[in-house]
């Protein structure tokens, strides 16, 4: 059974979505990730190296979602899993993506993907 390392509300700015306003003016996109993984080694030896360096995973999480633009919140998430991914002690990821601020003309609170990834 895997354990789990939960980042809540990372933010940042992106120039994501299909219409043209989006690409110009941008949004802000929140990201919430569970980060499956054994944190026996790291605690058996008080060892960071050998579980997520969550303070890394949140920069490059945030750099991703500054990146390059894409039209859908469907690819966002999958770039964010890619990324989470890259580190070897990560099994499996979880990304929510919170798209507050979509172009909807009705009254809405939140609009989220959310998608689990493991090794392939």
């Amino acid at each position: 059974m895997l354990d789990r390392v939960t980042l809540r509300g990372l933010r940042a700015r992106g120039h994501h979505g299909v219409f043209e306003r989006e690409r110009i003016e941008g949004q802000t996109f929140v990201v919430d990730l569970v980060l499956f993984l054994d944190t026996r080694p790291a605690a058996a030896g008080d060892d960071l190296t050998r579980t997520a360096h969550y303070g890394v995973i949140a920069e490059e999480v945030t750099a991703v979602i500054a990146g390059d633009p894409v039209d859908l919140i469907e690819t966002l998430a999958q770039r964010i899993a890619d990324q989470c991914l890259r580190h070897e002690v990560v099994e499996e990821v979880e990304v929510t993506v919170h798209k507050p601020d979509a172009p909807i003309t009705v009254p809405f609170d939140d609009v989220t993907i959310t998608i689990r990834r493991g090794r392939a």
